[in-house]
């Protein structure tokens, strides 16, 4: 009886002090989860709701169902060549700028000189804000007094109009999303620091060249950092915004008009909120239907050390 009394007892006080550190954790994490509600979650759930209603600011909401969606999926509109203008640039920004992640990683992997100086060069760029490294390179671009033209007119070329002809400005903005290659490379170097070596010295008992060794053992086994590379570019690529908006303003004749830039326009500057809340949920479902295939595609080329 006294030892079931005993058990009891400490079953009890196991149960209450189970409570108290739940409670102890769930103060600790409340002003996140306040911030979350207020900040993030009510947002984003008055956006979904605000998507079937037409708004601009000045009259009450009305409910139009799904016609802000079907407008946008009209032929001819601007939603459209916003979200060609975007995946072109995923589409060649992204290879660009892994190739050149992973050509300096592997560079800054080796053993030479003044190394932690070029990892801080090559990873320097990335610390600077979207907004900051835009004003920088709209210096850059500049026709008189930027550096790439002052840098052509020595070799004899005439600099052209970077930044407002309509077939260079997209190139333009691929150029410069080349300079903040430095967070991938730094993803690519882990991995490769982290590569065991067994399976490079058995390639050389072997006979392997360098680009054997490279193709069939250094891509696949850092096959997980190129996937999450490659999720975390097309994520951040289809959310461009401060490169277009400080840049070119979308322009020349909307050639660098991304589907955040349009976003910007229809719910800031013609008021439209239901629509530029539709066009953002349009964007989060590209966004997860790209996301779940490259995940599913996956499968079939990224290797995992457990498998």
């Amino acid at each position: 009886m006294a030892t079931t009394t005993i058990t009891s007892k400490r079953a009890g006080f196991l149960k209450s002090k189970k409570r108290r550190d739940t409670l102890i954790a769930f103060l600790f994490i409340a002003p996140w989860l306040i911030g979350f509600v207020f900040f993030m979650g009510g947002p984003i759930i008055a956006s979904l709701v605000l998507s079937f209603f037409s708004w601009n600011l000045l009259s009450p909401p009305s409910f139009v169902g799904v016609a802000n969606f079907s407008d946008l999926l009209k032929p001819n509109n601007l939603f459209a060549l916003s979200l060609g203008v975007t995946f072109r640039y995923v589409i060649i920004s992204i290879p660009l700028s892994q190739v050149i992640a992973l050509s300096l990683a592997i560079l800054i992997n080796q053993r030479v000189r003044f190394l932690g100086v070029w990892r801080t060069i090559f990873y320097l760029p990335a610390v600077v804000s979207g907004v900051a490294g835009s004003v920088i390179w709209l210096w850059m671009y500049d026709q008189q007094y930027g550096v790439i033209d002052n840098l052509l007119k020595v070799i004899g070329i005439a600099g052209p109009n970077w930044l407002f002809s309509k077939d260079l400005a997209l190139w333009s903005l691929i150029i410069k999303s080349l300079w903040n290659v430095g967070v991938p490379m730094v993803v690519y170097l882990a991995a490769l620091q982290g590569l065991p070596q067994m399976f490079y010295e058995a390639a050389d008992l072997d006979g392997a060249s360098e680009w054997g060794k490279f193709r069939n053992l250094t891509i696949p086994l850092i096959s997980p950092a190129i996937l999450f590379n490659l999720v975390i570019g097309t994520i951040s690529g289809i959310q461009t915004f401060a490169e277009p908006y400080v840049m070119t303003s979308g322009g020349p004749v909307n050639s660098t008009l991304f589907l955040g830039m349009h976003l910007y326009q229809v719910a800031f500057h013609y008021l439209q909120m239901g629509q530029g809340s539709a066009i953002a949920w349009l964007m989060f479902i590209i966004i997860l239907i790209l996301t779940v295939a490259q995940l599913r595609l996956a499968n079939r080329w990224v290797y995992y050390g457990s498998e």
